[in-house]
């Protein structure tokens, strides 16, 4: 079992009286993602007031800020017990047998268009063989296709426009995979997270995005970026896309600086320090 400790560091300039926040900073807890340790500790004297999605676990944190510096903490321990499976043994899920809750995540998105990617999608990968390996052949085609690149895109680029552009950084190599995904009626969802293993030419630390696709009855993982280890990945929101899982929300007049983020492995429950590695087999961290 990996065992990762990381941090988050959240640092602001409030303004205005009554500013609200809401985080998505938590780690999440799930069948194969177990919180050892947490701490969170916030600089103003407020209240806090957490909500926890059952269906995705995702933690929502909201608070409501005073003028002057906010500052948050966040540290957590998680050990990492991934599910694994053969890639050739896992099926596309007809629709018809889909759970209700997972319908949602056919549709069209604020940032996955799939609607009008539809005829791409059918063009491209419509005559593969149905089950992980064509959602593989999606992800593969997306890394090839766009450039990693900072500061290539904002927070209003969807699908398309990386698809056109063909640049972007992690959120959008996530949206269009997700896109293509849904155009060919397989489920798939954006993860906001942590990444262990990344590599060090990209800058410090960061908040890493990624796509959970479902087959055969399971999320399974896929880092359509291919700048980090899918070993590695610790979940904190799990969403339609990037405008269901943002690290924060403001409303008010607000300035903030970058997040200061870190992760390191750790010796786990036996003592032994695992380090993440990519692996051949399929890997889920949720059902």
């Amino acid at each position: 079992m990996i065992r990762l400790e990381f941090s988050i560091n959240l640092n602001y300039e409030i303004d205005s009286p009554g500013s609200d926040f809401i985080f998505i900073i938590q780690a999440s807890q799930t069948n194969h993602q177990f919180i050892v340790s947490e701490s969170l500790s916030v600089n103003q004297d407020i209240p806090l007031a957490s909500y926890i999605d059952k269906r995705t676990h995702l933690r929502l944190l909201r608070l409501k800020g005073v003028p002057g510096i906010l500052n948050l903490a966040y540290a957590c321990v998680v050990d990492l017990d991934h599910y694994t499976a053969i890639p050739s043994q896992i099926y596309e899920t007809p629709i018809s047998d889909l759970p209700g809750e997972i319908l949602i995540y056919l549709y069209p998105s604020r940032y996955c268009q799939s609607d009008f990617i539809k005829d791409i999608a059918v063009k491209t990968f419509g005559n593969m063989i149905h089950g992980y390996s064509r959602v593989q052949a999606i992800q593969d085609w997306v890394t090839n296709h766009v450039s990693f690149c900072n500061n290539t895109s904002t927070e209003h680029t969807t699908a398309i426009d990386t698809y056109l552009s063909k640049t972007g950084v992690c959120r959008d190599f996530a949206h269009l995979m997700i896109a293509l995904c849904r155009a060919l009626n397989i489920p798939a969802r954006f993860v906001t997270g942590i990444d262990y293993g990344s590599d060090p030419i990209l800058g410090p630390t960061d908040f890493h995005a990624y796509v959970e696709v479902y087959l055969d009855g399971r999320w399974y993982i896929f880092d359509p970026s291919g700048i980090a280890i899918p070993m590695g990945f610790v979940r904190l929101g799990t969403g339609r896309d990037a405008a269901d899982t943002s690290i924060a929300t403001i409303y008010g007049s607000v300035r903030g600086s970058t997040p200061i983020v870190s992760i390191k492995a750790i010796p786990n429950a036996l003592g032994v320090v695992l380090i993440p590695e990519h692996v051949s087999r399929a890997i889920s961290t949720d059902e």
